[in-house]
């Protein structure tokens, strides 16, 4: 059954007792309200990562030469990969620090075993070391901004019931703030409950991977930098 975004800001004024069920209905002043600050909360959610339950796949192609690439609406990455034909190679994600602040060899050209994510209006650059010297297919697994949407949007097509919830009640609490009225206290203890809950779907992969030269006689010096051009199998 479509769910769409006017049902669920109507179902929110409804919630917030700004407007009685069966009583009052909702002008289209009110209605564009309610549209807009929906879709403010959909801007919000990237800055709060555990409210945002998905992650998607991006792919994308480096170019001989180039090491930063933009990708729209990225938040946060959890993995991400290079492929030469149909073997995948892991790509490991460095702090700031490592990436922008360590001695390097600027322009390198090899395999981009390394990557560093900065946020930026519109969504993240991806920087790439070493600079890649050829094009690879490079897949990002990561969680996206919500997307605004459109009155007669079914938000069924794109949400679960579950999260349509969750956002049912944090509209609500919105349009309180919005009408200067206090939204009702059991309203609020269910808000919460489904936000704890909420938090706890499809979190980071915390998981953590040491890797260890002692054994096998190989280190990240500057004869292996220049000898090998950086191809190493993490």
């Amino acid at each position: 059954m479509p769910y769409l975004a006017s049902t669920l800001i109507t179902r929110s004024y409804y919630l917030s007792q700004i407007l009685a069920r069966g009583f009052q209905f909702e002008s289209g002043e009110e209605m564009n309200d309610g549209l807009y600050l929906l879709n403010e909360l959909l801007d919000e959610k990237s800055s709060d990562l555990q409210l945002i339950p998905y992650f998607n796949e991006y792919d994308f192609n480096t170019v001989q030469g180039t090491e930063m690439y933009f990708v729209p609406n990225l938040v946060d990455v959890d993995t991400m990969t290079f492929n030469i034909g149909t073997v995948r190679f892991s790509m490991n994600k460095l702090t700031r620090k490592e990436y922008f602040g360590t001695p390097r060899v600027d322009g390198l050209q090899a395999l981009p075993f390394s990557y560093r994510v900065e946020r930026c209006l519109g969504g993240a650059n991806v920087y790439l070391y070493f600079v890649p010297n050829q094009g690879y297919a490079v897949k990002v697994w990561g969680k996206f901004g919500l997307s605004d949407v459109t009155l007669n949007q079914d938000l069924s097509l794109t949400y679960d019931g579950y999260y349509l919830s969750y956002l049912r009640h944090a509209l609500g609490i919105k349009l309180c703030s919005e009408y200067g009225q206090t939204f009702p206290d059991a309203a609020m203890k269910e808000f919460m409950r489904i936000e704890k809950k909420l938090k706890s779907i499809s979190p980071a992969d915390l998981a953590m991977n040491k890797m260890s030269f002692f054994n096998t006689g190989v280190t990240f010096d500057w004869q292996f930098v220049n000898l090998s051009t950086g191809y190493y199998p993490f």
